[in-house]
Parts: C-alpha cells; sequence; structure tokens
C-alpha cells in the first residue's frame, strides 16, 4: 500500500475513572479473574485506586462484555452501585457528604461529574410528583452501556443512602433499554418500582426527601471544597480536546513508525515539556497513549474489513505483522485474524 494513501482517522473517545472499572471487577467475585480484566484495560491491579487514572469508555464496556461472557451478569450492576462509597471519590465524595441536603449533594454531582468522566452528564429536573436527577450518556446502547448505566443508577442510590439521616429510595427507576432477564434484585435495590424501556435513564426522587438535611452537611466546609473542585474542574477542561487531538496525530503518524512526544507535540503546538504536563495531570503518560492508539486504530481496522493484516499492520506503525500479532495478542489475547472473524460472525 502506499504511504500517501489517506490514513485512518481515529475518532475521539470518552474517558472514566479507572474506579468504576475496578468496582465492577470486584463486585463480579469469583465468576472472573479481576487481575486479568484490570490488566485488559491497562489498570495494575496491584496499584493504588486513583480516581483521577482514567480510562478509554469503550475499553470499559469492553471489559463489562467479556465479564457477560463468563459469568452471569444480570445483578452486577446492583452488586457494583451497593459497593460504592464516597470515601473513595476523593475530593468529590466529601463535598457530596458537606452538602447541606441530599438536593445540594445531587447538584454537586451535576456541575462536578467531569471530575469522574467525559462521557456523562447529570441533570436535575423538576417533574410532577418531584425531581428527576437524569443520566445522559450519547453512544450504542450496546451490553457494556447498559451495564454501566444502571450501575451508575445504583450507584446514586449508594450514595445518598450513605449521606441521609432516613432511608432513602426513589419514587422511580426509569430506564431506557429493554429489561434484563430478570428485574427482582433491581426492584430490591432501590426499593421503588424500576420501569425499563423508558424515555430516559433517571432516578425520580419526591422533593421532600431531596430536602432532607445530611448527616454530615456543614456550609463552611462545603464552601472550601467547592472551591477545591473548581480549580480541579479548571483543570482537566481542555482535557477531552488535548487527548482527542493527541489520538489523532499519533494515528495519522504511525504508517511512519512510532511518533516521538516531541514530534507530536509540535503538531499540537505545545513544548513537549508543557504536552507531558498536560497528560500527567489527567493520569495518562505518552507511552501509555500511543499504544491505546495502536490498539483502538487496530480494533477498528479490523472492524472495517477493507485493510489485510500486513496493511493494518503498516498503519499501526509495525514494521511487520508478526510484531503487530504479538501486539494485539497482548492487547486482547486474541490474534487480529481470530479477532476478525468473531465480529464478522457476531
Amino acid at each position: 500500500m502506499a504511504a500517501h494513501e489517506p490514513q485512518h482517522k481515529l475518532p475521539s473517545m470518552g474517558y472514566v475513572t479507572s474506579l468504576f472499572a475496578r468496582k465492577m471487577a470486584a463486585a463480579a467475585g469469583n465468576g472472573v479473574d479481576a487481575d486479568e480484566m484490570l490488566t485488559s484495560v491497562g489498570i495494575d491491579p496491584a496499584g493504588p485506586w486513583d480516581t483521577g487514572q482514567m480510562i478509554p469508555a469503550e475499553r470499559y464496556y469492553d471489559m463489562l462484555e467479556r465479564m457477560a461472557e463468563r459469568t452471569d451478569v444480570t445483578d452486577l450492576p446492583v452488586r457494583c452501585g451497593a459497593s460504592m462509597r464516597l470515601d473513595e471519590y476523593g475530593a468529590l465524595g466529601l463535598a457530596f457528604k458537606a452538602a447541606t441536603t441530599l438536593g445540594a449533594s445531587y447538584a454537586r454531582t451535576e456541575r462536578y461529574a467531569r471530575l469522574w468522566t467525559s462521557v456523562v452528564e447529570y441533570e436535575l429536573r423538576p417533574a410532577t410528583g418531584g425531581t428527576f436527577f437524569i443520566l445522559h450518556r450519547a453512544g450504542e446502547r450496546r451490553l457494556g452501556m447498559r451495564l454501566s448505566n444502571e450501575a451508575t443508577l445504583a450507584s446514586a442510590v449508594s450514595i445518598a443512602r450513605q449521606v441521609s439521616p432516613v432511608p432513602v429510595s426513589p419514587v422511580r427507576v426509569l430506564v431506557r433499554h429493554a429489561a434484563p432477564r430478570f428485574v427482582a434484585a433491581h426492584e430490591e435495590w432501590f426499593g421503588c418500582p424500576v420501569r425499563f424501556g423508558a424515555d430516559l435513564d433517571a432516578l425520580l426522587f419526591a422533593n421532600e426527601a431531596l430536602a432532607q438535611p445530611n448527616i454530615l452537611g456543614d456550609e463552611g466546609i462545603s464552601r472550601y471544597l467547592i472551591s477545591h473542585l473548581d480549580a480541579e474542574l479548571s483543570r482537566i477542561s481542555d482535557a477531552p480536546a488535548v487527548v482527542s487531538q493527541a489520538k489523532d496525530a499519533i494515528a495519522q503518524a504511525l504508517s511512519e513508525g512510532t511518533p516521538k512526544m516531541a514530534e507530536i507535540a509540535r503538531r499540537l503546538g505545545l513544548s513537549a515539556r508543557s504536552f507531558h504536563r498536560r497528560l500527567s495531570e489527567h493520569g495518562m503518560s505518552y507511552h501509555a497513549l500511543t499504544e491505546e492508539t495502536r490498539r483502538d486504530l487496530a480494533e477498528g481496522l479490523l472492524r472495517e474489513n477493507r485493510h489485510s493484516l500486513a496493511e493494518i499492520a503498516f498503519l499501526t506503525g509495525f514494521s511487520e505483522q508478526s510484531a503487530f500479532t504479538r501486539a494485539f495478542k497482548r492487547w486482547l489475547g486474541t490474534t487480529p485474524a481470530s479477532y476478525r472473524k468473531a465480529r464478522a460472525g457476531a
């Protein structure tokens, strides 16, 4: 293939905190090898639980789908949500606790969720009979996303129960996708009807519940934490653009071999030091970003069926197809040919 042919352009991707992957893997119990699952998405199982370490959302969904191949995940989102603890969410968890009412706690989630994820937005919306706490997440409703959405809603109830002096349950739960095989575990956890196939992913709370004072509500501590969260939010405000632009630049350069960090920084109009700092601020390294780009590009090209394996090896920066095959097997535990064949039969 001629080197001057148009290169495959890698789409921008969203990110979620590695905490979510760790909690899902732990909640799955003996049904899966948690260390294997975490390693497959670039998380060191023995490393610290750092909410600032981000992983691509699509890779997180892939992990959940691999778990579903090995164990029954019907009630996994509920078990994961129930295991969530505010102390694991860093400053945002403290701010949720320190808010004076449950409604104010959810308002902080609405504003500062970007500290957890770039693929989900939250909204508090007045409704007949109360207020909706709505989860907005764009994209294909694949199994991994569906499991993630259910876990997110379950987590939102879990953390509410950790700050309220009285038992808290929504009036009802709405889920956009179709119901799983059974929903008894969902309704038992939420303590209310759960309606699948709805128009929203949301929790409906009575206004009285949202007005309930929190156990540890403290206005002074809240002001301090809010200033800290605002500073954190300002630091990550340009992260998705920086990451997606860097991945695009790396993808375009790979056909000439693995690009140096200084080269990609120049393409982005940054010094190498500034580029390194901005990646580090978001829990990323240039090496990890390059590997992630090669892997995602390879998966996309294999799904398209327009290129031979030798061409894909070239486009992803490998001088030999055998080296590409070894790397791909390290990433996904299967060969490129087997991956393509499995996708074709899916």
